[in-house]
């Protein structure tokens, strides 16, 4: 059982992540962990009650105060969308769809921040991505307050709040954004860089891309290429509907008419009224 790349009809509708077993393919985190648990895989059997009741409502607020922040800062700020998460999600998506659903998953996350903030009185998209980041930047000085100095958030076991915590944070605290508004504000909460270091360094290999720090220069160099290649692949096609719309468009031909001769005329009648 493991996550694997996503297959095309889950590309196809932005359905990531993706979890495939031998007789399954289930999207979605929430769906995830619901097949997980009834597969008995539970991080959270040994919690009380009252913990369980905490995972659900930080699990809520993670969704309501962080995850639009999350969104804005992956697929809406232009310079982090165009630098890194187009050519990254593009990557790992099969061509053509690789050129068409990274817009489409930018555009979607841009109308759930508008349909879920963008009520009175924040009426501009500058008052909104202003709320949304005071809102993300409170939920996490929340989560570093209650984690403290523990490992993890319920003792010293990872549970399914520590899972959602990690998915949040992590790549925030890990990818180069060339805009780090909220990625400055999290790595100034030293605890919780602290977790996403300890779950990286005891579940994952010695970072997320596998590589060695000594390695990061060349994964670099092939993101930067990757985005050049996706961009001139975007610019020709942006081309090739330009020209087609600014082809001139000549009108159908029309066939020529015969003209007969009086003569033939003549012919032609005498044929038709013939029996």
């Amino acid at each position: 059982m493991k996550i694997l790349r996503p297959p095309l009809h889950a590309c196809a509708i932005g359905d990531v992540p993706v979890l495939t077993t031998e007789d399954n393919i289930v999207s979605q985190p929430t769906k995830i962990l619901n097949f997980l648990k009834k597969q008995k895989y539970n991080a959270d059997y040994e919690l009380s009650a009252k913990q369980g009741a905490d995972t659900l409502a930080y699990i809520a607020l993670l969704e309501e105060k962080l995850l639009p922040a999350v969104l804005h800062t992956f697929w809406v700020e232009s310079d982090n969308y165009f630098t890194v998460t187009k050519p990254w999600f593009a990557s790992r998506i099969p061509f053509p769809l690789s050129l068409i659903l990274p817009g489409r998953m930018s555009k979607g996350a841009l109308n759930r921040i508008l349909l879920t903030r963008g009520e009175p009185p924040l009426y501009h998209l500058q008052e909104v991505e202003a709320q949304i980041y005071r809102d993300a930047k409170e939920c996490l000085n929340l989560l570093s307050h209650r984690l403290g100095t523990s490992q993890f958030f319920f003792g010293d076991r990872p549970s399914t709040l520590d899972a959602y915590v990690f998915g949040f944070i992590a790549p925030l605290y890990k990818v180069r954004f060339p805009k780090v508004q909220l990625q400055g504000h999290l790595k100034q909460l030293s605890n919780l860089c602290r977790f996403c270091d300890d779950i990286l360094n005891s579940y994952f290999k010695r970072n997320i891309g596998g590589f060695s720090p000594a390695g990061q220069e060349a994964v670099d160099a092939n993101l930067q290429k990757l985005t050049q290649l996706v961009n001139k692949e975007s610019n020709l096609i942006e081309k090739m509907d330009d020209s087609l719309r600014q082809s001139p468009q000549l009108p159908p031909r029309k066939l020529p008419t015969l003209k007969l001769t009086p003569a033939e005329e003549e012919d032609n009648s005498l044929r038709r009224l013939s029996p």
